[in-house]
């Protein structure tokens, strides 16, 4: 474990003790005072099968798009150039800041909010809903519940996106951050999405990390998937 990542984990640590769950991300971001170097975790590109996805679903484009917990806004901006209407959000004000100050001509709505007290005008509001590396960092019943916020802002005939780390079940549970299991990605399903795809693979870092990349969809019709 690297010092950065030691020093957040006691970061979320000491404001969980405060029963402030979530305040650590406001204050690991400001603390970078706009260096996005010193975001370790952020990888300054979109996640490689995020494009891959859309050049296979372009029916879609031109639709609404959101990005939970936008980070440095990569993967917003991605979705951006492919023609959909895109707002991103982040818990952490200085996030937001650090994304407009990297894309200052935009078309990305980039706000300040808090997944477990979304506008309302969201609900069932996106026809697409991308979802990278946010529960992993959560702890607790909080995990669970960002799945059906997630889900409940997914429209009609609308997809949600899901990448994140794996684990077998009953691994890992003392790691930061704490990869999801099968059991827990299908949560997905039990709030009402069906799953239409499903990928486990191992990334190319060394030593490699296993990831799941799912999708999940409000109604029965299946979208076309990447090539194998």
């Amino acid at each position: 474990m690297d010092t950065s990542k030691l020093a957040t984990q006691r970061l979320a640590e000491t404001y969980a003790g405060q029963g402030d769950p979530n305040g650590w991300f406001e204050e690991f971001y400001a603390r970078a005072e706009g260096n996005i170097q010193k975001i370790y975790w952020a990888d300054l590109e979109a996640n490689p099968l995020l494009p891959t996805w859309m050049e296979n679903n372009r029916l879609i484009s031109r639709m609404n798009a959101i990005v939970i917990g936008c980070g440095l806004g990569d993967d917003a901006e991605a979705l951006s150039r492919y023609g959909y209407r895109v707002t991103a959000f982040d818990i952490s004000p200085s996030a937001i800041e650090m994304c407009r100050q990297r894309y200052p001509d935009t078309t990305v709505e980039y706000r300040v909010a808090d997944l477990f007290s979304l506008p309302e005008e969201w609900i069932h509001g996106f026809d697409l809903v991308y979802e990278c590396n946010t529960i992993q960092i959560l702890k607790g019943p909080s995990r669970s519940a960002a799945i059906t916020a997630i889900s409940d802002i997914v429209a009609p005939r609308g997809v949600v996106l899901v990448s994140c780390r794996s684990r077998n079940a009953g691994e890992g549970l003392n790691e930061f951050p704490v990869a999801l299991d099968k059991k827990e990605i299908d949560g997905f399903q039990r709030t009402g999405l069906l799953e239409t795809h499903f990928v486990a693979y191992d990334d190319d870092q060394n030593p490699p990390v296993p990831h799941y990349f799912a999708i999940y969809k409000r109604s029965t019709e299946k979208l076309s998937w990447m090539p194998h």
